[in-house]
């Protein structure tokens, strides 16, 4: 359980880190800066032995020489019945920073979002990717599957609603028991011979620049992070670029085009695994459905394109 925030400093300071600096703040817990170097995480439910696959997955990053760094955990330490983890300090502004600062245009931000996922696509998954969790599970995604399609089938099937109402996305999503029949069926299709890293949740706010817009740094990892398919990570990055704004739609469609054209990855791969996200993903934050982020999963499942490519793959 993580303290009240006026208590962290004081149990930082003990551990010789006064002066610590509150950073950032989410459903897992809190960042501080301790040095110019190093971070602490400090988890609001994780136990030691629950952080030991992020430890071992953060090692298997390091060694895939991407072009960027990545989070690496030096040590992992409980202090009266807090858990945090000593983490290498990753440099760099947020990419949604500085193109609100109007420092990157929005059509070199899609270059740089096309760059990493571009640059993981060359990474090759090993053990502690297959080892993780996804969405806060008890089992790891890849326990007792053997390919990343089946795996990935399997999450839908699990994560799907249930009943005849179809809970929050069955009252929102057209035709939804269809839509999950065609995408299982999509699903069964795919084919990965090498499974590469996942990020899972490559948005604006998880790349970070140096003052060029070079990339120095991708953060974040471990909600949905595991071994799969590099297309997983281009669908979900442009669906994720901007998903509240007025022209949200529109982006999200020019970015499905343009990694179709940077990348080579089927539109209908693409959509497919948006669809797969939505369809996992939705109540990932609120069961009842009742925030943003399940709004962004229902609309995606309404979309135009992607009902036309669900249905007509649904048995009939």
């Amino acid at each position: 359980m993580t303290p009240p925030a006026t208590d962290v400093p004081h149990l930082l300071a003990r551990l010789g880190h006064p002066g610590a600096e509150r950073l950032a703040g989410g459903m897992e817990g809190e960042v501080w800066r301790l040095t110019d170097d190093l971070v602490a995480k400090v988890w609001r439910a994780r136990t030691p032995e629950q952080l030991s696959p992020l430890v071992a997955f953060s090692r298997e990053l390091a060694d895939q020489g991407l072009p960027f760094a990545t989070p690496y955990v030096e040590e992992v330490r409980e202090v009266d019945g807090v858990v945090l983890s000593l983490e290498r300090h990753l440099p760099g502004t947020s990419l949604a920073d500085i193109v609100t600062r109007g420092e990157v245009t929005g059509e070199r931000a899609v270059e740089i979002t096309v760059e990493v996922v571009s640059a993981l696509a060359s990474t090759v998954a090993g053990p502690a990717s297959r080892a993780l969790p996804v969405f806060g599970e008890p089992r790891p995604l890849w326990a007792g599957h053997r390919s990343w399609g089946e795996a990935l089938a399997a999450l839908v099937r699990r994560r799907a609603p249930a009943g005849p109402a179809g809970g929050p996305l069955g009252s929102t999503v057209d035709e939804l028991d269809r839509k999950i029949d065609g995408l299982l069926v999509l699903l069964d299709r795919v084919r990965v011979a090498r499974p590469a890293v996942v990020h899972g949740d490559i948005c604006p706010e998880n790349i970070l620049v140096d003052q060029a817009g070079a990339v120095t740094a991708l953060l974040d990892w471990g909600f949905v992070s595991t071994a799969g398919d590099n297309a997983f990570d281009a669908a979900t990055a442009a669906g994720f670029h901007d998903m509240y704004g007025p022209d949200a739609g529109v982006k999200r469609e020019r970015l499905v085009d343009a990694v179709h054209a940077e990348l080579g990855y089927p539109v209908e791969l693409l959509l497919t695994y948006l669809a797969a996200y939505a369809v996992t993903g939705a109540t990932a934050y609120s069961s009842s459905g009742a925030d943003g982020h399940f709004a962004w999963c229902a609309h995606i499942l309404n979309q135009a394109s992607v009902t036309d490519l669900l249905v007509a793959n649904a048995p009939r």
